[in-house]
């Protein structure tokens, strides 16, 4: 019966060392629906530097790599402002969507980047992001709040919503690794 027990819990450690190995970004995703709208809560961790990890978020002709995104342009750009138009593709079992969004930042330089859909295909789409250091590494936490004119079940979007967001988070984690900013900040 020992060996029973100790064969289990091993495998639980190895379960999780496994799961561990493949997240080295520690993605952690939250999506909680709610009167038709996805309350988002989710974060990653990267090696770098604070002003680093900002200096990629705010890098938006970055974004053209992250998966996903299929069209990207910067708007407009005036003090902490910043306009940008996205286009977005996701594949939802039989369904193909397409968001097209202008979304405003707001610039908070090394800790905050607020955004807002202007105009566009989502029904509601504000958040942030923050940039918070940790140690040997930078967290980047994102939090938004979406609510998607779609035919497809809440359900359903929910769980491809959730996959998708992973996939992304951790295309982004990678990119912001080996993110070199072409200016050299001064970080406060």
């Amino acid at each position: 019966m020992k060996w029973i027990l100790i064969s289990i819990l091993s495998f639980i450690c190895l379960q999780a060392f496994a799961q561990d190995s493949n997240n080295p970004f520690n993605i952690q995703i939250n999506i909680k629906p709610a009167n038709g709208r996805f309350h988002i809560n989710a974060n990653y961790s990267v090696p770098v530097a604070p002003c680093n990890a900002y200096a990629f978020l705010t890098d938006y002709e970055a974004s053209k790599n992250i998966a996903g995104v299929v069209d990207l342009k910067i708007l407009s750009r005036s003090a902490n402002k910043v306009r940008v138009s996205r286009v977005l593709e996701e594949d939802i079992l039989f369904f193909h969507i397409e968001l097209k969004t202008v979304v405003e930042y707001t610039e908070v330089p090394y800790r905050l980047l607020n955004f807002e859909q202007v105009s566009g295909d989502a029904k509601y789409y504000k958040g942030s992001w923050r940039v918070m250091p940790d140690k040997d590494k930078t967290i980047v936490k994102y939090d938004a709040v979406v609510e998607l004119d779609s035919v497809v079940p809440m359900v359903v979007i929910e769980y491809f919503m959730k996959n998708n967001l992973y996939e992304r988070l951790e295309s982004m984690a990678q990119k912001a690794a080996q993110y070199k900013p072409s200016v050299v900040l001064a970080c406060k």
